[in-house]
């Protein structure tokens, strides 16, 4: 029992950290500039995704069902 609970508070206190801006590790910098910018990015900046990786939905989701339009490429297996 004094185990389990010993384990309980290593894993509370282990998931316990301060929470600030990121820096690069020791000996290591951020990204040089991208070509054409003045000054390098930050790590917030570094961390948001770019429009390729996230895009934004751009289609309206339909709201009630409908019938399907005749699809020519929709044919019955060969057999």
């Amino acid at each position: 029992m004094r185990r389990l609970i010993a384990a309980m508070l290593l894993t509370a206190l282990a998931a316990c950290g301060t929470q600030g801006p990121l820096k690069p590790a020791k000996g290591h910098d951020l990204p040089p500039a991208p070509y054409g910018a003045d000054q390098p990015k930050d790590s917030e900046e570094l961390l948001e995704p770019r429009v390729q990786a996230d895009p934004g939905r751009s289609v309206e989701l339909r709201k009630r069902s409908e019938e399907r339009e005749e699809d020519p490429f929709d044919l019955p297996p060969e057999g």
